[in-house]
């Protein structure tokens, strides 16, 4: 399906080309198809006979998907090199080319809703502890870092784009004249965007979706990026987010040296943060997700990465998320560290949140429900950042833990360390009157017994 919609993509641009061309009375500036490839635009081969439309498209179409660059190479065609054609049967491709020419697609939402609907369908384990990120997680955290158009973005282990992605929709979403300036356009469409991850599956997919969505040309990599081959890419972006593997080690001799510098350890979550530190440039923040053992981890490279935030960068927020966030496909408890690098500390209060529900039920079914912290998380973190109410009550969702309390505990991020849990009173009866009462109803079912056995004449 997604070359497929890649297919109908062309033939929208190679149309806008016409249409352009025919207005101005003058020949198509860069036509995606030349004059003998006319019977490979969607519009011509969606109307075939399902087995002359199944061999066209595995003949002609799909090789010309995998070689089109228009004009350049792009994120999409380089991963689209060993992409395989894998509908099995005419009858198959002529109902998905039907249904897909039946929806509205003009815009890139559309386009972008129906890849989002398909990815979701696509929200298995991965390997490596890969897990794909909910949507609704993502556009929370987007919406608290608040992207601007100068910003350079990035996800080291970026696997669809979805942070990406969200980033780009909330610019575009929020800023009126985002592509009033030839600069700003171009930095959207090339110099914004920047994502690495190992899985080429993923990164085929993950060009796709920010193709579709509006990208020309995101910088999207091949690349293990806490490998110490790839340590080139240091101060680089202004605002990473990422939701890294929660899972899996690495040999210290493959690790970049600086990373081990910061924590020495195999562990992949917390090489992440400390990539993430490195990559940032002075003055660059970060949303990422983390497992809660990165909060109260007690092993030495544990309490190492979480002194460095504290001590020596700035660490704004931990966000506490149920473990049903991530349900079917895994029921670890996660939560979301916001930072900013300074290289000079910073630190002063700490917000935290402890997120209860996020709009959908906990368990395997993630039904939607009423119940939901999302908005509520948004605007108390405005609020604070804007110096306004009083977040000192420590029994509320939202409250701020000063930097000296946290240190006091040898840095545990944990929200229950600081958490205060209100109990409330319960007032019982004496206990003889307890008794009096279990007395009362054993002299009942006694009596009871009695009439039944009466009535049976036993």
């Amino acid at each position: 399906m997604s070359y497929l919609l890649f297919a109908k993509r062309l033939d929208e641009l190679h149309t806008a080309r016409e249409a352009k061309a025919n207005l101005l009375k003058r020949s198509i500036d860069e036509p995606v198809f030349t004059a003998d490839q006319q019977q490979l635009r969607w519009s011509r081969f969606k109307d075939e006979a399902p087995q002359a439309m199944f061999e066209q498209f595995r003949d002609e179409v799909f090789p010309l998907i995998k070689d089109f660059h228009d004009g350049r190479e792009t994120a999409f065609s380089r991963f689209m090199k060993d992409a395989v054609f894998v509908i099995p049967t005419p009858s198959l491709l002529d109902r998905v080319v039907h249904m897909l020419d039946d929806l509205p697609m003009e815009d890139r939402d559309t386009k972008g809703d129906v890849y989002e609907y398909m990815l979701g369908k696509l929200a298995v384990e991965g390997r490596n502890g890969q897990f794909r990120t909910p949507r609704h997680i993502i556009q929370m955290m987007v919406e608290l870092v608040e992207p601007t158009r100068t910003d350079t973005i990035s996800d080291p282990a970026c696997g669809t784009c979805g942070f990406l992605v969200a980033a780009g929709e909330y610019l575009r979403d929020h800023d009126a004249e985002l592509f009033h300036i030839k600069e700003n356009t171009d930095h959207y469409h090339r110099g914004m965007f920047h994502g690495s991850d190992f899985d080429a599956s993923m990164l085929r997919i993950g060009a796709m979706n920010m193709t579709l969505h509006g990208v020309e040309d995101p910088d999207i990599r091949g690349v293990d990026a806490l490998s110490g081959e790839n340590g080139t890419n240091r101060e680089a972006y202004s605002l990473i987010l990422a939701n890294p593997p929660f899972k899996g080690s690495l040999n210290y001799d493959e690790t970049a040296s600086d990373l081990l510098q910061l924590s020495k350890t195999k562990k992949t979550e917390l090489l992440f943060v400390g990539l993430f530190l490195k990559q940032l440039k002075p003055g660059g923040r970060c949303a990422c997700i983390v497992p809660d053992g990165v909060l109260f981890g007690s092993s030495k490279a544990h309490k190492a990465i979480r002194e460095e935030l504290v001590e020596n960068q700035k660490l704004d927020a931990v966000i506490s998320m149920p473990s049903g966030v991530f349900k079917p496909y895994a029921g670890v408890s996660t939560a979301v560290l916001m930072f900013t690098r300074t290289d000079s500390g910073g630190t002063d209060d700490v917000f935290f949140y402890d997120m209860q529900a996020d709009g959908y039920s906990l368990d395997d079914k993630r039904d939607p429900v009423d119940a939901n912290d999302l908005p509520d998380i948004a605007a108390r973190y405005r609020q604070w950042r804007a110096g306004d109410g009083d977040f000192s009550d420590k029994s509320q969702k939202a409250f701020v833990v000063p930097k000296r309390e946290i240190a006091e505990n040898k840095y545990d991020l944990s929200i229950n360390r600081y958490k205060e849990v209100q109990y409330e009173e319960v007032e019982y009866d004496p206990p003889a009157a307890i008794l009096n009462q279990l007395e009362a109803l054993e002299a009942e079912i006694q009596c009871d017994l009695r009439q039944l056995r009466e009535l049976v004449g036993a």
